[in-house]
């Protein structure tokens, strides 16, 4: 099974520059991937603010959009929607539509999370849905990445730019020490910063995907 993913622009209409902001998420997929390579088939833009990509797993499909997302500058976020299940890629005219369950499933799980944005859950950013007729062990790896997912959306929507790169820093193994000297300010400011983020529950919970995704 697959993780496919559906990614759109939060607020996009309400943006100034639209292609600033696309160019900014194109430049945050590129980072994530550069840094972590995670993905069959890497976020891509495919029409008006949508992207599409594909992952090998729910932990990595997870981990990679961690780092997308800490990687984004202020005022601008995506919501994601992650499908598990077949991918049925169909020809047409030479060109390669993708297609199938998982994709059905992303699609119900981006229109899930959005609703539930505009709602109950603000910060909600990513949702996971399995495919018609998955096993019962699928179920609850997906309902364990949901429940997951929220409290992490909860803290990354809550950080500063400068926090979302300390944590996107510390998942990559950086130290405090060279973070401080990238940012001009002291290491226990970092490490204050950090603390007060919940960036270690984070930094641990990303530690914890590549383990699974190498296992």
């Amino acid at each position: 099974m697959i993780a496919a993913v559906i990614a759109d622009i939060v607020r996009s209409r309400e943006l100034d520059d639209r292609s600033r902001a696309q160019s900014a998420i194109h430049a945050a997929v590129a980072r994530a991937e550069a840094d972590v390579p995670l993905a069959l088939a890497p976020l891509t833009a495919v029409v008006g603010d949508e992207l599409q990509g594909e992952y090998p797993t729910i932990a990595a499909a997870a981990a990679a959009l961690l780092l997308v997302r800490l990687t984004l500058p202020d005022g601008v976020d995506c919501r994601f929607g992650v499908g598990i299940g077949e991918v049925r890629p169909v020809e047409i005219d030479g060109r390669t539509i993708p297609e199938g369950p998982a994709w059905w499933a992303a699609r119900t799980a981006i229109e899930r999370v959005e609703a539930m944005q505009q709602r109950a859950v603000p910060h909600a950013r990513t949702w996971f849905e399995a495919q018609e007729n998955t096993d019962a062990r699928v179920l609850e790896s997906v309902a364990l990445a949901n429940a997951y997912g929220l409290s992490r959306d909860q803290l990354v929507s809550s950080m500063s730019d400068r926090t979302r790169r300390l944590t996107y820093g510390r998942c990559l193994g950086r130290s405090q020490r060279e973070l401080a000297a990238d940012e001009g300010i002291t290491q226990s400011a970092v490490s204050q910063a950090l603390a007060s983020a919940g960036s270690v529950a984070i930094v641990e919970g990303f530690l914890a995907l590549r383990a699974g995704v190498s296992s």
